[in-house]
């Protein structure tokens, strides 16, 4: 069966939530999907929203309505099928676009293995990932700023922070795990990814019952690869979180079979972590489980853990009985290669049973959503101590530093030059590679001094005169007197 608007599934007490069919394979595996949790008894309200390519060719590039935003507002809870994103053109993605605007700061995918029903090297594998959604390197905030150089800027806030930490450890005693990791790369990324530890830290302080700890994220993920068995909880960055929970999923089984959800305080979003897969739809094929999955996590969401217990189950029973797809067929285990449509049906047939092998999972009669806290900080004494000038230059350095020295005026210095990052000035070397992106740093001639932003004005209108041709600027802030700003390297 296929929903329309405001079905209802049961009575008239339903618990209202948006669905969406979405594009290549997303009206398959939802019609699935529909059709076992509404075996199970799932009493749900529906309204169907079209999203994805069929908008995207409306000229909408955020491949949503007004009239799917007043849906969701209504329900609070999307279901959602993969969608397919157009390559450039300023499309936008999507999922990005819904938890932005929503709010929804944490995406929990768990990925955890079936063995020996779905081959895997690691078959005691059961690692949930934690990935905060909103913003790092997701902000999308991206500028091309010379002929050589594009940049991307990386968002990390405390608020932000906080709140995916904060319910990660929450996740972790409410489904009684005993382990919380955090990956950073703050060796090098010392201020965002620093800041995403520190609040780790801060938080781990107040879940005495719960290990806390923290690697840095190249060795992590290696680790994750190799030994996933010493995970239990993982909290990271949005792009970590991303490109490792599809790792994760692959290396427990397969990403068909990962599901996640995505939390705000108000709404959330249920959806597989896989893509539209447009090669393989309309062919009865594709797996259904990854949307089952996450559609289980949101009847336990909506209030409705008995059914998702008795789905679940059902679904195990399955994978147990060597009922598969073709994405997870092996001839070794397997007992029947079915279809999109057969492995629904497979599914329903096996409602009321519970897997004998597999654990037997039993959700909570009386669950309520998590909810978190973010702390309040007090202001901080915040002074600008000098600016960082960006500017496009296509000749030496040495003639770079003369014009700024020149220009500088009375109380500000020019400090350093950097290119990507490098100190190329005073003191660089000429083995180092440059481009035509300049980072040109400035500070009061007397330290203590503070500076203004008229200075800062002046010294940009001489720099204009002079046919000098700035990109941006950067303020370079002290809080309480430390320093808010990275040095250059080599410095």
């Amino acid at each position: 069966m296929t929903a329309g608007p405001s079905d209802t599934l049961t009575t008239s007490t339903a618990t209202p939530i948006t669905v969406a069919f979405g594009d290549g394979i997303g009206p398959e595996i939802m019609d699935a999907t529909l059709r076992i949790i509404t075996a199970g008894e799932a009493n749900l309200s529906i309204e169907t929203v079209q999203i994805g390519e069929a908008i995207y060719r409306q000229g909408i590039t955020a491949g949503i309505t007004d009239q799917a935003w007043d849906c969701l507002r209504r329900t609070k809870v999307f279901l959602k099928a993969p969608v397919t994103t157009p390559q450039g053109g300023g499309f936008k993605s999507l999922n990005v676009t819904v938890r932005k605007t929503f709010g929804l700061f944490a995406n929990v995918r768990p990925c955890l293995s079936y063995a020996p029903y779905v081959a895997t090297k690691h078959p005691g594998m059961n690692v949930v990932i934690v990935r905060e959604n909103e913003e790092d390197l997701y902000g999308g905030i991206e500028h091309r700023q010379t002929d050589d150089v594009t940049q991307c800027l990386k968002l990390i806030t405390r608020p932000g922070t906080e709140k995916v930490v904060r319910y990660a450890f929450e996740y972790a005693r409410r489904y009684n795990r005993t382990k919380v990791t955090c990956f950073t790369k703050d060796n090098i990324m010392k201020l965002t990814d620093g800041l995403f530890h520190q609040v780790f830290n801060e938080v781990a302080v107040e879940y005495p019952d719960i290990e806390s700890e923290h690697w840095i994220v190249d060795i992590g993920a290696a680790k994750l690869a190799d030994t996933p068995e010493a995970f239990d909880v993982i909290v990271m960055p949005n792009l970590y979180g991303d490109i490792l929970s599809d790792i994760a999923a692959q290396i427990a089984g397969s990403v068909g079979l990962a599901g996640s959800f995505n939390i705000g305080s108000e709404i959330a979003m249920f959806e597989a972590i896989h893509g539209s897969a447009p090669r393989r739809a309309g062919q009865n094929l594709a797996n259904p489980s990854g949307l089952l999955l996450s559609s289980v996590q949101m009847l336990v969401h909506i209030g409705q853990p008995d059914v998702a217990t008795r789905v679940h189950n059902a679904w195990l029973r399955t994978i147990e009985d060597g009922i598969h797809t073709y994405d997870i067929y092996d001839p070794s285990v397997s007992k029947e290669k079915v279809g999109t449509s057969e492995f629904a049906d497979a599914v329903i047939a096996r409602l009321g049973a519970t897997p004998t092998k597999l654990k037997v999972v039993d959700y909570p009669a009386h669950f309520k959503p998590i909810t978190v806290k973010v702390t309040s900080q007090p202001p901080t004494k915040k002074e600008l101590v000098g600016m960082d000038i960006f500017v496009d230059w296509r000749k030496s350095v040495e003639e770079l530093a003369k014009i700024l020295e020149v220009n500088a005026g009375m109380d500000l210095k020019l400090v350093m030059i950097t290119n990507r990052g490098q100190k190329v000035y005073p003191g660089g070397v000429p083995e180092t590679f440059c481009v035509d992106h300049w980072r040109c740093r400035f500070q009061a001639v007397q330290p203590d001094n503070p500076v203004t932003y008229t200075q800062i004005i002046e010294l940009l209108g001489r720099l204009a005169g002079v046919g000098l041709g700035f990109i941006k600027t950067e303020g370079l802030f002290t809080f309480d007197g430390h320093k808010g700003f990275s040095l250059g390297q080599g410095q």
